[in-house]
């Protein structure tokens, strides 16, 4: 890569963090191996990585309060928790606290690399495509830049948000089953995935509630439908 891109690790079992450092540097990325949560926030000031692996329990700091601190720096960086935790409402609370996706320990290095090309790709095309501006009523919705503009108010959203934005105002009207939504935006269909799409649709309509020429109605049975106003 003439560019390496840049990958945080938070992952206190170091015999696995060394293993993924090891195969991820073979792929030629550049990786920030991290024992601890701490380090892992003070490198990620110092790095501005382009995606983050987190594990879920760890010293010092744990993976949930690790990504809410990325969060609030950086909207936009994919962060994948590494977790050896299959409760729903654990992986849950990591979408909740601003995860992308999610990968149960013990893991494929292939499945692994293959999550992490979908959200670096889907960033590549963002940055390369310019789109024109979304109108949704009164508000302004930037794709590019992952913005809605209200009035004097900016809200930046995060990477899932504005692409389940974005595919909301490329089917309006329409009744969306809930498997097209998830293969479109999340790249597979998967129960907690599903439950993942659910808060994103929370948070989307609270972004939205002032904006009466618009809402995201629940469809019982098949999915959502963006009632959006001409």
């Amino acid at each position: 890569m003439d560019n390496p891109i840049t990958v945080l690790i938070a992952e206190d079992d170091l015999q696995l963090g060394f293993l993924i450092k090891e195969n991820l540097e073979d792929e030629g990325y550049e990786v920030i191996n991290c024992p601890d949560g701490e380090t892992a926030w003070e490198f990620f000031q110092k790095k501005q990585p382009d995606i983050c692996l987190l594990d879920v329990n760890m010293p010092v700091r744990d993976g949930y309060s690790l990504a809410k601190k990325i969060r609030q720096k950086n909207d936009v960086v994919p962060i994948i928790f590494l977790t050896a935790k299959s409760m729903e409402e654990d992986k849950l609370k990591g979408f909740e606290t601003g995860a992308d996706d999610y990968i149960t320990k013990p893991f494929n290095m292939k499945e692994l690399l293959m999550r992490m090309n979908v959200f670096l790709r889907r960033n590549k095309m963002m940055l390369l495509e310019k789109n024109s501006e979304i109108k949704i009523g009164k508000l302004s919705f930037l794709p590019d830049e992952m913005k809605l503009i209200i009035g004097a108010e900016t809200i930046s959203l995060t990477q899932r948000e504005s692409e389940l934005l974005r595919f909301f105002c490329n089917h309006p009207n329409k009744s969306l089953k809930r498997e097209d939504i998830l293969t479109h935006v999340w790249g597979k269909n998967d129960y907690f995935l599903g439950r993942s799409m659910d808060v994103f649709v929370t948070k989307l309509r609270k972004h939205l509630k002032n904006e009466p020429a618009v809402n995201i109605e629940t469809v019982h049975n098949v999915g959502f439908r963006f009632n959006m106003e001409a």
